[in-house]
C-alpha cells in the first residue's frame, strides 16, 4: 500500500476507534427480562404482550410473548400490532408539532380562530381556550367527562361528538387545576381536519407515521382489522365486577369509537414502538436520516403544562410515589426515585399499555398487552425502571400483586356491602310510569319502554348499551347491558311532589369501575314519558 494510503487507512480508523469509544455502551437489559415478563404473563393469564427496549438509538430487546387470541395458536411476535389507547395522545401532539414546525398554526392560537364552530359551555372559555389548552387537562372539565360519546364505542361522528361539547358544564373554572380529558383531544383532530383538509387518521398516517417509518402502525380501524397479524381484545368480565372471572375475548370492534381516535387510536407493533422511542429520545430526528419534529416541538411536547397533585402511593407500593408530577402535551411527567420520567399508559377496551422515557439515561421501553389485567404491565415497568436508574431492585411483582389483592379486596367489600341487602321497599310508581323518551343535554337521546312486564334502556348511539331494567330498590334499578363488556349501572329515578319523573341518574356497580363509565356526568330528564308525563 502507498505511504499515502496507509496513512489515510490509519487516521479513518483512529477516528472511527474515537468516535465508538464518544458512543455510550449500550447497558444491555436485564438478563431476566425474557423470563420476569413471561413468569407474569401466564401467572395473570395473560394471552399476549410484547415488549421493545431502546438504548442510546439502538434497539436491545425486543420480543413478542404468547398469542394474539385466545384458542388459536398464531404467536405475538414484533410485527404484531396491539391498540395503544392514551399513548396515542403523542401522536396527536406529534401531529400538531410538525404544522408548528411548518408555521401554519402555534401552540398558543385559539382553537375558535382555527377550528370554526368549535364552543365550549362558557363563552369566555371558547374565546380563551388554545390548542395547549387542548392538550393538558386543564379545561375544567370534570374527569372522563364526556367519555359516554365514544366508550362504548357510537355512532357519533368526530363533528358531531366536537358539537356537543357546547353542552358538558364546566366542574371547575378553566385552568385552575388538572383533570384528564378525552374529549379535547378529538378536538384537537378535527382541528386538524380543518388546517390541513385531511382527516387525523389520513394526516397522522402521511405526516407522522411514514416520515417515522413505523411501517406496521396504523391509525385507522379499517387497516388494523384488515392486519392479519393483530392482537384481539381480552377481558375478565363474568365475575362480580370486571377484572374477575374468566379471560375471555371480547369483540374486537366494540373498543373505543374512532370519533376520539385521535385521544388513543393509534394501533402499533413493538418493532414500531422502538421506533417511536428512538425518534422521542432523539428529539424530533428520525433514525436512518430526516427530523419527525423540531427539537423546539419536542422541548415544548416535555415541558410540564399542569400540575397534577400527588399522594404518598399505599403499601405496599409506596416505592413508586412520585415528588412531583405534572402533564406536557400528550405525556405525563414525573419523577422517580429522584429522576426525570417522561411517561404515558393507555387503556382500550380488552388492552393495555405503556410507554416509558428516560431522558438522562437515553433510554426507553414499551410494553404492549392484550388484556386488562394491570399487574404484569406496570411490575414491568417499574422493574425496568430501577434496572436502568441502577436503584436498588424491588421485587414489584409481589408488591404490586398484593396491592391489586388488597384493591379488590376492598371493592369487593364495598359491593357486598352496597348491593347484599337492599331494602325491599318500592317502586313508588307502575313500571309504565317511568318509560318514555328521555334526553341528556350532550349525550342525547335515551329511551325507557316497557317489554313484557319488564323495562328496557336503551343509549341509541351506543350499540350494547341496551338493558333490561331489573328493580332494586326504592326508585333505584340495576341495568346489564347486552353488550357484557360495558360496566353495569344504578338507575335511580328522583319525583316530582305530585309523583312524576323529574330526572334519573346513573352510577356503576362495580367500585372500580374505570371512570369512563362512572356515568357521573349524564342528568336524564323525560322528553315524553309514561304516566301522563
Amino acid at each position: 500500500m502507498r505511504p499515502d494510503l496507509l496513512k489515510r487507512a490509519v487516521a479513518a480508523l483512529a477516528g472511527a476507534v474515537l468516535a465508538a469509544a464518544a458512543l455510550p455502551a449500550l447497558a444491555a437489559p436485564p438478563p431476566d427480562l425474557h423470563a420476569y415478563v413471561e413468569a407474569l404473563r401466564t401467572q395473570y393469564g395473560i394471552p399476549g404482550m410484547a415488549v421493545a427496549v431502546v438504548e442510546h438509538g439502538q434497539t436491545s430487546f425486543q420480543s413478542g410473548f404468547g398469542v394474539r387470541k385466545l384458542g388459536s395458536p398464531e404467536p405475538v411476535d414484533v410485527k404484531t400490532i396491539f391498540p395503544t389507547g392514551s399513548t396515542g395522545k403523542a401522536f396527536t401532539t406529534a401531529a400538531l408539532a410538525t404544522l408548528v414546525d411548518a408555521g401554519k398554526l402555534g401552540w398558543d392560537d385559539r382553537v375558535v380562530d382555527r377550528l370554526p364552530g368549535f364552543q365550549m359551555y362558557d363563552p369566555w372559555v371558547t374565546r380563551e381556550m388554545t390548542i395547549r389548552d387542548l392538550l393538558v387537562h386543564r379545561s375544567g372539565l370534570g374527569l372522563g367527562e364526556g367519555d359516554l360519546l365514544f366508550a362504548p364505542s357510537s355512532d357519533y361522528t368526530r363533528a358531531e361528538t366536537v358539537r356537543k361539547l357546547r353542552f358538558l358544564k364546566p366542574a371547575t373554572s378553566f385552568r385552575s387545576g388538572y383533570a384528564y380529558d378525552n374529549v379535547l383531544y378529538a378536538v384537537a383532530g378535527q382541528l386538524i381536519e380543518a388546517v390541513t383538509g385531511q382527516t387525523w387518521e389520513d394526516y397522522v398516517r402521511e405526516h407522522v407515521l411514514k416520515p417515522a417509518r413505523m411501517n406496521d402502525t396504523t391509525s385507522d380501524h379499517a387497516h388494523r382489522f384488515a392486519d392479519p397479524d393483530r392482537a384481539w381484545p381480552h377481558a375478565r368480565i363474568d365475575g362480580p365486577m370486571r377484572g374477575l372471572g374468566t379471560q375471555v375475548v371480547l369483540g374486537e370492534r366494540d373498543g373505543l369509537g374512532t370519533n376520539v381516535s385521535p385521544a388513543g387510536g393509534v394501533s402499533a407493533s413493538a418493532e414500531d414502538m422502538a421506533q417511536w422511542l428512538k425518534i422521542q429520545l432523539a428529539h424530533g430526528a428520525v433514525p436512518g436520516g430526516g427530523r419527525l419534529f423540531s427539537e423546539a416541538s419536542s422541548a415544548a411536547m416535555w415541558k410540564p403544562e399542569t400540575i397534577i397533585p400527588t399522594n404518598p402511593a399505599p403499601a405496599p407500593v409506596t416505592a413508586a410515589s412520585s415528588q412531583y408530577e405534572s402533564y406536557a402535551l400528550g405525556w405525563f411527567v414525573r419523577d422517580y426515585r429522584g429522576h426525570q420520567i417522561i411517561t404515558h399508559d393507555g387503556a382500550d377496551l380488552g388492552f393495555r399499555a405503556t410507554v416509558v422515557l428516560i431522558p438522562e439515561k437515553d433510554v426507553g421501553f414499551a410494553i404492549l398487552s392484550n388484556a386488562e389485567d394491570g399487574v404484569p404491565l406496570v411490575a414491568t415497568m417499574y422493574h425496568l425502571m430501577d434496572y436502568y436508574l441502577g436503584l436498588p431492585q424491588i421485587d414489584w411483582a409481589k408488591a404490586w400483586g398484593e396491592y391489586k389483592t388488597r384493591q379488590v379486596a376492598g371493592a369487593m367489600a364495598a359491593l357486598k356491602a352496597q348491593t347484599g341487602a337492599p331494602a325491599k321497599v318500592g317502586p313508588s310508581l307502575p313500571l309504565a310510569a317511568y318509560a318514555g323518551e328521555y334526553r341528556d343535554p350532550w349525550y342525547g337521546p335515551i329511551s325507557i319502554k316497557p317489554q313484557d312486564g319488564k323495562l328496557t334502556i336503551d343509549f341509541e348511539h351506543s350499540p350494547g348499551m341496551v338493558g333490561e331494567l331489573a328493580h332494586f330498590q326504592y326508585d333505584t334499578f340495576i341495568t346489564r347491558w347486552k353488550d357484557t363488556g360495558i360496566e353495569p349501572a344504578y338507575v335511580t329515578f328522583a319525583l316530582t311532589p305530585d309523583g312524576k319523573v323529574a330526572s334519573a341518574k346513573l352510577k356503576p356497580v362495580s367500585p372500580l369501575a374505570d371512570f369512563s363509565f362512572d356515568y357521573q356526568d349524564l342528568a336524564l330528564t323525560p322528553v315524553h314519558a309514561g304516566g301522563g308525563q
